[in-house]
Parts: C-alpha cells; sequence; structure tokens
C-alpha cells in the first residue's frame, strides 16, 4: 500500500489548487470571451460621450429606473447571468441549443442582440411545451425557452430583483433572495403556537396559466417607466407555445420554465399579500400557496369568502375550490409539512410520506432488476 508523509499531502493540496485555479481561470476566459465585445466597449464607454454605459449608474449608487435596460445588458450583469445558465444547464427549447453552445453563440452574437434590447427591437422566440406529472396527480404545464432567451430573462430577473424584492411583503418567501420554504414552515409553525387554531388555506386554480396580461403589465409599469422592459416582458408573455410543430398564440398565463416567471408571479401576487397586510392577517404565502391563520373557523370563513372575491375582483385570479379549504392547521399540509397536535410540532404530511415510501420502492425495485440481469 503507497502512504505519503506530510509532503507529499502538501504537494497534493497544492495540485490539487492549482488544478482547480487552471480550471476556474479557463471557465472565466469562456466567459470574458463570449461577451469580448462588450467589454471592449465598457472600457471605450469611460471616455466615449453618449455611450450607454455612460448613463449607467455607478454599481454603488440606486440607478435611475428609465436606465433599467442598461443594468440589464451591462457587461457584469450579462456575465453573471451567463454563469448562472451554464451552471443550471436545463433543456434545449425550440431551436435545440444546448447551454454549452451559448457561449460560442454570444461570442459571435452578443453586440447586435444587445443592441437590439436597448433598441427595443427584439423579438423572443416561442417556447417549447413539455408537460410533467403533478406529485397530486394530474399533468404540469411548462414553457421552456430557448437558452438565449433563459439568458436574457436571468439578466432581466437580476436587475429587476434587485429593484424591487425589498418592495415585497415580508410574508412572502417563494422565489426571494435569501428565503426558503423552511422559513416559511416556520414562521406558519409561530402562528399555530400562537393560539390561530385554523387555517384557511388558499389554492389558485392554474395561477401561472391564469395570470391576465393586462393586470399584470399594469402592475409592473408602476414599478418601472423604462419602456424597453416594459415592451420586452410583455413580448415574453405573449410568445407563443410550440407543440407538435405548430405555434399557438397565447393571450393570458406566465408559462413555467423561464427565469423571469417566478418574478412576475410575486409581482402579482403581491397585491395580496399587502391587502391581507391592510387587514391586519396573519399570513404565510409561498409562490401560490397561501395560508391565513385565524381564530375559530367562523372567522376563517369569512376571510376565505373575503379573499375569494378579493382575487376574483382585482386580480381576476379564481380560487381552486376543491382544493381550498378552512381547518385545522394539523389537518392540512402546507410545502410538503403539516404539524402534530397539542405543542405543535413540524412533522412531513402523511401525502408527501406516501409519495417518498412510493420513490423508495421503485427505486430499490429497479435496482433488484438490475442486480438480477447481471448475474
Amino acid at each position: 500500500m503507497r502512504t505519503e508523509g506530510p509532503n507529499g499531502a502538501r504537494k497534493g493540496l497544492k495540485e490539487g489548487r492549482v488544478g482547480a485555479e487552471f480550471m476556474g481561470s479557463k471557465r472565466q476566459k469562456i466567459l470574458n470571451e463570449a461577451l469580448a465585445e462588450t467589454l471592449e466597449g465598457e472600457a471605450q464607454g469611460q471616455t466615449a460621450k453618449g455611450s450607454e454605459l455612460q448613463h449607467a449608474a455607478p454599481p454603488t449608487e440606486t440607478p435611475n429606473i428609465l436606465t433599467m435596460m442598461e443594468e440589464v445588458v451591462h457587461p457584469r450583469n450579462a456575465r453573471k447571468a451567463l454563469e448562472k445558465v451554464l451552471k443550471n444547464k436545463g433543456a434545449a427549447g425550440v431551436d435545440g441549443m444546448k447551454a454549452e453552445r451559448l457561449p460560442a453563440y454570444l461570442k459571435e452574437h452578443w453586440p447586435t442582440i444587445r443592441q437590439q434590447l436597448l433598441n427595443a427591437t427584439y423579438t423572443p422566440n416561442a417556447v417549447r411545451r413539455v408537460d410533467i406529472p403533478k406529485p397530486g396527480g394530474g399533468m404540469r404545464q411548462l414553457g421552456i425557452p430557448t437558452v438565449l432567451d433563459r439568458f436574457i430573462q436571468q439578466a432581466m430577473l437580476q436587475v429587476l430583483q434587485s429593484h424591487w424584492d425589498e418592495t415585497f411583503s415580508n410574508s412572502s418567501f417563494g422565489f426571494r433572495p435569501g428565503r426558503s420554504a423552511h422559513q416559511a414552515v416556520q414562521q406558519a409553525q409561530k402562528y399555530v403556537c400562537s393560539g390561530l387554531a385554523h387555517v384557511v388555506d388558499i389554492d389558485l386554480e392554474k395561477s401561472f396559466d391564469r395570470v391576465n396580461h393586462d393586470v399584470l403589465m399594469g402592475l409592473i409599469a408602476k414599478r418601472t417607466n423604462d419602456k424597453r422592459i416594459l415592451k420586452l416582458i410583455r413580448a415574453y408573455l405573449n410568445a407563443g407555445t410550440m407543440e407538435g410543430g405548430l405555434v399557438q398564440a397565447r393571450d393570458e398565463g406566465t408559462p413555467q420554465g423561464g427565469p423571469l416567471s417566478p418574478l412576475l408571479s410575486n409581482v402579482m401576487l403581491d397585491v395580496l399579500d399587502k391587502e391581507l397586510e391592510r387587514r391586519g392577517h396573519q399570513f404565510v404565502r409561498y409562490a401560490d400557496d397561501s395560508n391565513i391563520y385565524v381564530a375559530s373557523k367562523r372567522a376563517g370563513e369569512r376571510v376565505m369568502q373575503s379573499v375569494t372575491s378579493f382575487l376574483k375582483r382585482k386580480l381576476r385570479l379564481k380560487v381552486n375550490a376543491e382544493k381550498s379549504a378552512v381547518d385545522r392547521p394539523q389537518r392540512r399540509k402546507f410545502l410538503g409539512f403539516s404539524f402534530t397536535w397539542g405543542q405543535p410540532r413540524r412533522r412531513i404530511a402523511p401525502q408527501a410520506l406516501s409519495r417518498m415510501k412510493k420513490k423508495v420502492r421503485e427505486l430499490t425495485r429497479r435496482k433488484r432488476k438490475v442486480v438480477a440481469s447481471s448475474k
């Protein structure tokens, strides 16, 4: 058996660090080359008058909302978006391009695309429809954008979220930096422990698919007056869905599958959050899952009726009556968890536990088949 002394160990660690640094520098080189044209423009923009980069505010200042698109195409933001898309990989869109081909594509086409974004002439591609099974039954429809559109959406997300996230409710936990599903469940547990013995469990009926474009765009227009941003978001909302080689037009919904979709959902449902805060309710929301905690069933039924009416009237969203209920928190599940009776403690919801056991059985069954076939 081969052994190594302290010198050999230090040598191995040094070689590992050198290798990691080499891989890191190689990756950074690819990213820099992909955006080489933009990086050169940044350097020239420090002295050239009239350059759009000259109007972009320094990172330490709060940029004017009129220059949001300049922030989106800024080299540092674009490079960060590219890194994120490459890390996430993901399936190809309607054009068949995979994530690993994006750097080379941007190296050739980014200057033109960047100018189209600044001039508000860029046209998104249709999304590719994919149906995946839901854990509780039924199918969930996803819209997979092209890898180029995922890159642009990611660049937009980084800028818009940096401006808008701090305006969202503290009771909203879904798809926000520094917030998680576990934090949402912890907050729900605090409400139950405080004596709020009933929960108004609201499930929106196909919330992503039923978002009204005009209502959403009206809400976004209150947050930015950069018409290029507004036009591009509208274009992404209206981009058709390709299925079986045919593109179908879309006049409602924000297709799940793109980086921008969760942020747009939060913009929409922030209206509900602010209304619940105005009424003084204790609630937790994670994406389209909203739980409002009240003292009695009668109070819960009143809240359910008024919130259902508010969502329909104000946001044109429909509550799924079959999946929504006013009940004890111990009988409902929230993000895969429920609570014990007595002193409320978190536990895995029975439905989630059953799905997990079923998955384990399927995996072990497959493993037995593989072992048997290898004999």
